[in-house]
């Protein structure tokens, strides 16, 4: 904990000197008590509870001061609040490299049941958006707080061959920020089916100029990024994860099967699928994010359940005066209350 008036803590040495001063009043009036020729008849009838009770209220008058300085100081604690994320959008690969069974039953169907499973998790006023890319990126479905609407758009994932991860991230920008620049239609549909330059697909007609920020400074919205393979067309990943990281967008990657790959069939063609872990690290440290690892069906759901405490939850740096002022109120009225109803006087 920190304080913005460190200066006020100074004010705390007025406790112990209260202290003193009510340790001298007590004293003060055991010396100017009368004389009884039986004590132990007096102490009798005034009953052991007077001792402990006299010294309540003041001990919690003291407590309650003590929490109006320290309010008075202006104190800072990290706390952990609703989080303002919005909007989520998911860019999911449906590569054919995702028929690979080494995550059980296979990969696609494990990613569908992890995704849906974690909208299920979010509470309702958060929007979620779907981006399926493969050799070229489509928009699934626009963000909405319909999860019905959202489950049904990841049913209808349909394989194709190609994986454009760099292609996935720009969708889901262009998704999020419409007057980007990006131009959507070189995205998707063949024109999209070989590599391309970012200049190819951030057009500057239409596009609003803009100040870099921070990355991850942006907390309106997230982009979660999951994929198996490497980068086979499209824009580069890296340039992609720049665009993100300069509106302050984050981009969590999720990288799903094993490092050492494997070899599989699909369409006729058969081909060797591994893991890209560097790339998918950088897009996620470029954009002030993190990069996860699932190996198993167990896995991914485990990230999943992960990513939904961090984007509904966040840990802020706080001023709590309030709280420590509403203590102090009250330890004041307990303790004077307390000395009302025991010594018909308020201390």
């Amino acid at each position: 904990m920190v304080f913005l008036w460190p200066t006020f803590l100074w004010l705390l040495i007025a406790l112990p000197v209260l202290v003193l001063l009510y340790a001298w009043l007590l004293r003060r009036r055991r010396a100017t008590a009368l004389h009884y020729p039986s004590l132990a008849l007096v102490r009798e009838a005034l009953g052991a509870r007077t001792t402990w009770r006299r010294h309540v209220p003041p001990a919690l008058f003291l407590l309650g001061l003590a929490a109006l300085l320290l309010a008075a100081a202006r104190p800072l604690a990290v706390i952990t609040l609703p989080s303002q994320q919005q909007t989520i959008m998911l860019a999911m690969d449906v590569s054919g490299s995702m028929r690979a069974a080494d995550v059980l039953p296979d990969r696609i169907t494990a990613a569908q049941n992890a995704a849906k499973a974690f909208i299920a998790d979010l509470p309702r006023h958060v929007r979620v958006g779907v981006v399926a890319f493969a050799g070229s990126a489509q928009l699934a479905q626009l963000p909405t707080q319909n999860h019905e609407d959202l489950v049904k758009a990841i049913d209808s994932f349909q394989l194709q061959r190609g994986t454009a991860t760099g292609n996935g991230i720009l969708l889901s920008l262009a998704t999020l920020f419409p007057d980007s620049g990006i131009d959507i239609a070189a995205l998707g549909g063949r024109q999209a089916m070989r590599s391309q330059p970012i200049d190819e697909v951030g057009r500057a007609q239409g596009r609003k100029p803009f100040t870099p920020v921070a990355p991850g400074s942006y907390t309106s919205a997230a982009i979660i990024m999951l994929t198996d393979g490497q980068r086979t067309t499209g824009v580069d990943p890296l340039e992609a994860a720049q665009w993100a990281a300069d509106r302050g967008v984050r981009v969590y990657t999720v990288g799903v099967g094993t490092v050492a790959g494997e070899t599989i069939g699909f369409e006729g063609w058969s081909m060797r699928v591994r893991l890209d872990e560097d790339t998918l690290k950088a897009v996620a440290l470029r954009t002030n994010a993190e990069y996860f690892h699932a190996a198993t069906a167990a896995d991914l759901q485990k990230v999943y359940e992960t990513l939904s405490s961090r984007l509904t939850v966040e840990k802020k740096e706080t001023e709590v005066s309030a709280l420590f002022a509403l203590a102090g109120a009250v330890f004041i009225l307990l303790a004077a209350a307390l000395s009302v109803w025991w010594y018909g006087r308020v201390m």
